[in-house]
């Protein structure tokens, strides 16, 4: 098992996402790294898998994948594991990044990142399956925070001792979403800072910067926006509290014209320079 705590800074990078392909094929634009959602590209031969290794070829590519379940009391999906190792092993990524969520129960995918309970039983249930999954990949995994819209009465942790815990206990990465925290912080009433103060700054392996939607009662992770002023507030604390990590700019619905993304990218170098860590551009 690789640790979590030393992977490389890889800079900042974008979500991979099909409609912008094309662009990246003709211009190979100067972008650290893309970030890819692994299960749309598991099977070799389809033609995603196929225009993901040209572009493999010029970029690195880290993994990032929604079907893990790491919370779920179900097995870990051997065969998918074997799956995501393969994809993993062909793009030689640094390490595969999925959710602290569970997204179903008795072989049911909800297709959705469910929120698990903070409790020390929770707890080691997940460290057990984080160490396991890494067996199994020979790599770091780094897991995300989720966005949540509700919260168990049950839980005795707060949200960011336990990803901290888990973390140090599991010998993993963290994948911290600034976006998801702010999210949830406004939906549960509790300080953003607080939350990113008491994280292990030494496990955050990667950011996520996104935007949401306000329905003035709530926020609602929809990355169909661009980054909002708070999460950009949010973001360069994470970066002088870490000294900065590989980012990347999620958009996954109303997607820009991939030289707007372009330009959100260079405002998070910007950000990241002036917070005190290195711009991380490609030669």
């Amino acid at each position: 098992m690789r640790t979590g705590g030393t992977a490389p800074h890889l800079g900042f990078g974008l979500g991979l996402r099909g409609p912008h392909i094309p662009y990246i094929r003709a211009h190979r634009p100067p972008v650290d790294f893309f970030e890819i959602i692994s299960e749309n590209h598991l099977d070799p031969r389809s033609d995603r898998r196929r225009a993901l290794d040209e572009i493999a070829e010029h970029y690195p590519i880290v993994l990032h994948g929604v079907s893990l379940s790491i919370g779920s009391i179900d097995p870990l999906d051997r065969d998918y594991l074997s799956r995501l190792k393969r994809l993993a092993d062909a793009v030689d990524t640094p390490w595969v990044s999925d959710h602290v969520c569970w997204t179903g129960v008795l072989g049911v995918h909800t297709h959705d990142l469910l929120p698990i309970p903070f409790t020390e039983e929770a707890l080691a249930h997940v460290v057990r399956r984080a160490r396991t999954v890494q067996d199994v990949l020979e790599r770091p995994l780094v897991l995300e925070n989720p966005s949540s819209y509700v919260e168990f009465r049950a839980s005795t942790l707060t949200e960011w001792d336990f990803l901290g815990r888990l973390a140090e206990e599991a010998d993993c990465g963290l994948l911290l979403d600034v976006n998801n925290v702010q999210v949830s912080a406004v939906n549960h009433g509790f300080d953003p800072e607080v939350y990113l103060k008491a994280l292990p700054h030494h496990r955050v392996t990667q950011m996520h910067l996104a935007g949401h939607t306000d329905y003035g009662t709530h926020l609602v992770d929809t990355h169909d926006a661009e980054v909002p002023g708070r999460v950009w507030e949010l973001y360069r604390l994470a970066v002088e509290l870490t000294g900065g990590a590989a980012t990347v700019i999620e958009r996954d619905d109303g997607l820009p014209p991939f030289r707007a993304l372009e330009a959100e990218l260079d405002r998070a170098r910007s950000v990241a320079a002036t917070a005190g860590a290195g711009t991380g551009r490609r030669g």
